[in-house]
């Protein structure tokens, strides 16, 4: 294989603040902050703002949106819609 030709692969830390989750894995993004991992090593740190620790799917807290209340609201902004033509 020619060489050059793949990005560089190399453990990188996935940190989600809001959460208080970080990720140990390998990645080729390059990061200019680095984290000290419970190993004593030092890696580069990506921050990100939503992971599988804090995404709503994954937690089980989703929200219930009040679609009636948004219903009834486009039919206010927008008027009913026409009668279905047979």
């Amino acid at each position: 294989m020619r060489s050059g030709t793949h990005p560089v692969s190399r453990p990188v830390v996935f940190r989600d603040r809001a959460a208080g989750f970080q990720l140990l894995t390998l990645s080729t993004l390059d990061a200019q902050r680095t984290v000290e991992w419970e190993d004593g090593a030092t890696y580069p740190v990506v921050d990100v703002d939503i992971s599988s620790a804090s995404h709503p799917f994954y937690t089980g807290t989703s929200r219930v949106a009040d679609t009636a209340g948004r219903v009834e609201r486009f039919e206010r902004r927008y008027g009913r819609t026409a009668a279905v033509r047979p």
